[in-house]
Parts: structure tokens; sequence; C-alpha cells
């Protein structure tokens, strides 16, 4: 599949870009429900989600018992307790507002294989309507730092983090100091990623512009792996004014 002009829409501020992309996950998880019985949808974690699920989990036009839910990354050797914990994230900021039922996450105290198999067996045990994603300020897919694998069709992975990615978790305050990150994470495949439906990228904030003109206007390249979305027939990219101030268009 050869590239294609990548939808992108940019707001004045990460609250009206908020807004507008639960609007769009709300849209879709309720034709998906009329048409089907159910939706199921990849959830992304990270600062950038806040004001997004903020949003989402405000709605009351959503059948949440009706929803299944997987999510993109985890931390091998973080207690599902930490501030960190991606589980932790989507238990308090996901699951709880809304009484969602069906969701598989990423236990991975005992064994990361083991867990990455399961559940994405269950993840394509049927199609994914849409994924929620971020870019990190590396260009990284979820936990899929450069050079990031496109080819494998392995559903999760178990990935090593680099320096900056590490760094960007320091810097968002979800860690004191780089001592206290994690190397490695279970991450979605870039290749499963795709798979969905509809990919909705939430992305506010200044610090991820350098990353945001790379991958939208740069090569389509495991050194810039969110670049990858222009590959995607139905991926859309919301921006605010400074995520998207160094783009040329």
């Amino acid at each position: 599949m050869g590239a294609k002009a990548l939808i992108f829409k940019i707001f004045d501020g990460k609250l009206d870009l908020a807004i507008a992309a639960a609007e769009r996950a709300a849209a879709i998880l309720r034709q998906a429900i009329a048409e089907r019985g159910h939706a199921r949808i990849i959830a992304a974690t990270g600062s950038s989600q806040f004001e997004f699920l903020e949003a989402l989990t405000a709605r009351r036009d959503i059948d949440w018992p009706r929803v299944e839910m997987f999510h993109l990354d985890e931390y091998i050797g973080l207690p599902a307790d930490h501030p960190a914990s991606f589980r932790r994230f989507l238990r308090e900021r996901l699951i709880a507002k809304t009484g969602i039922t069906q969701f598989h996450l990423l236990d991975v105290e005992s064994d990361p294989a083991a867990v990455a198999g399961q559940v994405g067996a269950a993840l394509n045990s049927a199609p994914i309507d849409v994924a929620f994603a971020g870019i990190g300020e590396n260009g990284h897919l979820a936990f899929n730092d450069p050079p990031a694998d496109f080819e494998t069709s392995q559903p999760y992975l178990i990935v090593d983090l680099d320096l900056a990615c590490r760094r960007q978790q320091v810097g968002e305050g979800w860690f004191a100091d780089i001592s206290q990150v994690p190397t490695q994470a279970i991450s979605m495949s870039i290749r499963q990623i795709l798979k969905a439906s509809e990919i909705l990228v939430i992305v506010p904030d200044a610090r991820k512009a350098p990353a945001v003109k790379a991958c939208l206007e740069g090569e389509i390249t495991p050194l810039a792996p969110a670049s990858i979305l222009r590959r995607h027939p139905n991926a859309i990219v919301y921006l605010d004014r400074d995520s998207a101030a160094l783009l040329s268009t």
C-alpha cells in the first residue's frame, strides 16, 4: 500500500482537540454497536490522552458494556499499582469511569511472552473498530521505538525502550529519574495497529512538533515509526497549534 494524504486536523487548544476526537470516537462506537451489537477498541495511555479520555468518558451516548477494550503497551517489571503503570492508567481513566466490563490488560508480572500470546490471540479473534494512539517524542507508535519493525506479524512484541523514549517518561513526570524507567515493554506491533478499521491519533503539545513534522511530512521509514500511519486508509491525526507548529501545510 502506498502513501496517502493523511488526514490531520488542527485545533486551537488541546481541549478542543479532545472534544473533537471524542466525538469521532463515540460515532465509531455507536455505529459498530448498532450494526453488530458490540464494538472493539484499542486504547492508548500517556499524558497526551488525558483530555481525550476525559471527554470520551464524560459522554452518555456510548453503551460501554458492549465495548471490548485492548491496550497498546505496558512496561515489563512495573507492578500494576505503580503510578506509571498503564494498567492503572486505564483502570482509573477509562474502566472505572465507564463501567466497561470487557477488557484485556497486559499483566506482565509473571510471563510477558505468554501474556503477549494470550492477549494477541484474543485481539485477533475479531476485527478492531478503532484504535486510539499517540506519537512519541521520538516518533514512536505504541512502544515501537525507532528503528521500528514494520514487518513482523506478531500481535505483541517484547521491545527494548530507547533512551529518548525513557527520557520522555521522566519529562512527563511518571518517574523521578531515568534509572527508574523500565528498559523493556510489551508493545502492540506496527502491523497489528494498522489492522484497526480506523485510527485516531491524539497528539497535543509543542514537544511533539518535531516528531509530528517528521512523521507527517518526512519519509515513511522505521526511523520515524508513526510515519507508517500514512499507509492506513482511515487514520486521522488530531493536533493543536503547538504540535502542528512545524508543519509546512
